[in-house]
């Protein structure tokens, strides 16, 4: 897998100071924030992009509440965020639109990707350990709910892993209860 890494650059945002840098994976541009100091064991959150909820704030997922207190926890504690741009679980912005139909006709999130023919989770994270390794990181703290992002980190020793706990709201009970009963996430 060819991987193309950009320069460092300075970011201050809303959550304090980051540094920014890019691996390009073919047409996948995934973005790191790092804290600017990184702890000996840093906080690490693995997040997949979701247009949605990241940047319109959709109330049907606690993406974009995941993801704003991934970066108030890292800019705090040290860390970064990883970027992944794998889109409705890597079913693309197109059939994310699709799949949310299918939900407003009484479909669930796992049975409106299967109508659409994609798995419940299209999405993969040995970019992950590619990244980690590049900033010679060998043991972490996650950040996540997902237990799939814990067993696809094999190289890697997580020493501790931090919930991240979103109340939920009249329109996303039903995706958090799918995401705990279906997919096993630590809910």
């Amino acid at each position: 897998m060819e991987i193309k890494v950009s320069q460092k650059a300075n970011l201050p945002t809303k959550y304090g100071e980051f540094i920014i840098q890019c691996f390009a994976q073919g047409c996948k541009e995934h973005l790191v924030l790092q804290s600017k100091q990184l702890p000996e064991i840093p906080t690490v959150r693995v997040h997949s992009e979701c247009l949605t909820g990241d940047v319109f704030g959709s109330k049907k997922c606690d993406c974009g509440e995941q993801l704003e207190f991934s970066l108030n926890y890292i800019a705090k504690n040290g860390g970064m965020v990883i970027y992944l741009r794998q889109e409705g679980r890597n079913i693309g912005l197109l059939n994310k639109v699709n799949a949310y139909a299918l939900q407003d006709k009484g479909f669930d999130t796992i049975s409106a990707n299967h109508q659409l023919g994609f798995e419940a989770d299209e999405r993969s994270y040995e970019i992950v350990e590619f990244i980690l390794n590049y900033y010679n990181i060998k043991k972490i703290k996650l950040l996540t709910n997902n237990p799939k992002k814990i067993s696809s980190l094999d190289k890697v020793e997580i020493v501790e892993r931090i919930p991240i706990v979103i109340p939920p709201n009249p329109h996303n009970q039903e995706y958090l209860k799918i995401k705990k009963e279906r997919m096993g996430h630590l809910l």
